[in-house]
């Protein structure tokens, strides 16, 4: 149900107001990640999935995590392996015997996708069966096993990991899969004075107490909202010449975009981009979405959605380079 003006900007400001609590809370267990923290949040206002990027050690378990019991959303965390199988997921059928009856029956023994938050645990060692089990589920909320369908628990997000720096022994994600996901967030190594305050508090006795900021409920009530936050239309226009710019065979690309990439983005991508600037807009207490905040979510966004040719891997020219430099070339506030 659509909300008035008023009741719009009071959940705007109510949002803004838990956002600087759910920091605070996540803070006593994670330190440093703002802005990591703050894309994860972009993402589950937006019913988008993440992919998180880092090496290990960094905390990227314990961040979903402690956002979960924040949240106050069911948590499971699914390792992906080489043996993983499909049904390990999704749950599978058993036979069953009832007792009264004598009868075998049918039960459906649900599996670790069914809760709010799931942490896809290096989802890249898995082949790609197990990782094609994904697909439906973040895409159409359900699970289907043998002719029997079942529908997840909303809020759903399928938060996913990825070490960067090992080769062998992983299974690259398929382009179709890497589109599910709204974000590619980059989970970068903390700073001395943080590192030093990590080392502190983890070597220690110290026990955060968490306090949750919000519900699953509230978090829904907020989806809806970003869906009926106004943007205004050269704002929506600016995020699709971006992603347009990203294509190499539109001759409004500009040249460095012709030189590296195979391929571009994809209307998904624009789709993006807009809900995920309305998220970024009332998470700073505007309703009104700008041309910073389509930039502000455009590296997440774009980087795993673009790629690149032989001459850009040659030059260590990485989709993210070029996302940065497309920002700079790509004017805004310019009709079509």
């Amino acid at each position: 149900m659509a909300e008035t003006g008023k009741t719009i900007q009071e959940a705007v400001e109510r949002l803004a107001a838990a956002r600087t609590e759910l920091m605070a809370e996540v803070g006593k267990v994670i330190i440093g990640q703002r802005h990591v923290l703050d894309q994860l949040l972009v993402a589950i206002l937006c019913r988008g999935h993440a992919l998180m990027v880092g090496v290990p050690g960094i905390a990227k378990t314990m961040m979903v995590k402690t956002m979960a019991e924040v949240l106050d959303l069911k948590f499971s965390r699914i390792q992906f392996t080489p043996d993983l199988m499909p049904s390990d997921i999704t749950g599978t059928d058993v036979i069953e015997e009832d007792v009264t009856s004598g009868h075998r029956v049918a039960k459906f023994i649900r599996g670790p996708i069914f809760a709010n938050i799931i942490l896809a645990d290096e989802i890249n060692r898995t082949p790609p069966k197990t990782q094609a089990a994904m697909l439906q589920v973040m895409e159409e909320y359900e699970v289907t096993v043998g002719t029997n369908t079942y529908r997840l628990e909303l809020p759903f997000f399928v938060i996913a990991t990825q070490n960067p720096i090992e080769l062998e022994g992983v299974y690259p994600l398929p382009e179709a899969q890497l589109d599910r996901f709204m974000f590619h967030v980059r989970v970068h190594y903390p700073s001395v004075d943080e590192e030093i305050t990590v080392v502190k508090t983890t070597t220690s006795t110290y026990s955060a107490e968490l306090r949750q900021v919000l519900t699953g409920a509230e978090v829904i009530r907020l989806q809806n909202l970003v869906r009926q936050v106004p943007i205004a239309d050269e704002v929506v226009e600016y995020a699709v010449r971006l992603v347009s710019a990203t294509r190499p065979e539109r001759p409004e690309a500009p040249e460095f975009v012709k030189e590296y990439l195979s391929w571009g983005a994809s209307p998904r991508a624009s789709q993006y981009l807009t809900l995920g600037a309305k998220a970024h807009a009332i998470l700073r207490g505007s309703l009104a979405v700008s041309f910073d905040d389509i930039r502000a979510v455009a590296e997440p966004v774009l980087q795993h959605r673009l790629i690149t040719n032989f001459h850009a891997r040659s030059e260590d020219v990485e989709p993210v380079h070029v996302v940065e430099r497309l920002l700079d070339s790509v004017p805004s506030g310019v009709s079509r």
